[in-house]
């Protein structure tokens, strides 16, 4: 089950679970230093997903929403390597894309475009490198007005 909240509602040790999770994805799986708690997850309009594990208190998927106006942003998206392959990124992505109002966007690791590209993304741009790890932006545009 995805759980849903701002920053502000998620007790302490949640949190800390939530942030651990993404530091050892992003920081040391994907040998990337830099500074994970950007100041975004407080945000207003900025929500975190999760979804717990069995053991207590463990988190195995994450992602963060960003509301930027004129867009909805999902990113951050992390799942603990003993739980990949039981679709808990489908179920965060649905889960976002279920509860936002579009435009959406991301900034797609670009061997995951078509991936996401199965969610209705595509690309928006070059790819790119960030942190050495080449990424492309892509769009999920607004689906056009009934007739």
């Amino acid at each position: 089950m995805v759980r849903d909240a701002v920053v502000a509602d998620i007790d302490a040790a949640k949190l800390y679970a939530i942030l651990r999770l993404r530091a050892e994805v992003f920081v040391v799986e994907q040998a990337c230093a830099y500074l994970d708690p950007d100041g975004r997850d407080l945000e207003p309009g900025a929500r975190l997903l999760w979804i717990d594990g069995d053991a207590p208190g463990e988190v195995v998927a994450t992602a963060r929403v960003l509301d930027e106006g004129d867009r909805r942003v999902v990113g951050r998206i992390a799942t603990a390597p003993s739980a990949r392959g039981q679709g808990l990124g489908a179920l965060l992505l649905g889960h976002f894309l279920a509860t936002t109002q579009g435009p959406w966007s991301l900034e797609a690791q670009s061997r995951l475009v078509d991936w996401y590209a199965a969610f209705g993304f595509e690309p928006a741009g070059p790819e790119y490198l960030e942190d050495g790890i080449p990424h492309t932006h892509m769009r999920r545009p607004l689906p056009p007005p009934p007739p």
